[in-house]
């Protein structure tokens, strides 16, 4: 397999999985009485996980944690804001919806970022297929608040 097929199939499970997550999240959160005990749930689950991983690839890189800039880890707090968001959000304003404009804010910040080549990004100028794919998922979210 390819390594562009092995990375495009890869980041399809993971989108398939994020509106997987914000369901199981939500309800973990309605059946705890608590969205932020949900996220705290999650999070540990996480981090097991995580470790479970970095020990079997070998635990060394952490090491160079202490000398990395510090707004390199302002990822974890998005991370935090998106999963406490759509925990208390999706159970009352629907899944789809909720996802429906995460996907949007992704796909526009996505496209800021390539453009200017934020973070380290590689720059892919936005060009007008671009803005057209963007103006009609934003369309298509619209819609689905109509219905």
């Amino acid at each position: 397999m390819q390594p562009t097929h092995f990375y495009a199939i890869t980041m399809l499970a993971a989108g398939v999985g994020i509106p997987i997550l914000a369901a199981l999240n939500a309800q973990l959160g309605v059946r705890l009485g608590s969205p932020v005990a949900a996220a705290v749930v999650l999070f540990c689950v996480a981090l097991a996980g995580s470790v479970v991983v970095l020990l079997v690839h070998g635990a060394r890189p952490i090491l160079a944690l202490p000398t990395v800039p510090r707004h390199l880890l302002l990822g974890g707090l998005l991370v935090a804001f998106y999963i406490l968001s759509v925990t208390f959000i999706a159970p009352h304003f629907g899944l789809g919806n909720a996802v429906f404009f995460v996907l949007l804010g992704q796909l526009i910040s996505a496209a800021v970022i390539d453009h200017y080549g934020l973070f380290g990004a590689r720059v892919t100028p936005i060009s007008a297929m671009r803005l057209g794919g963007i103006s009609m998922m934003a369309a298509g979210v619209f819609l689905t608040q109509k219905v």
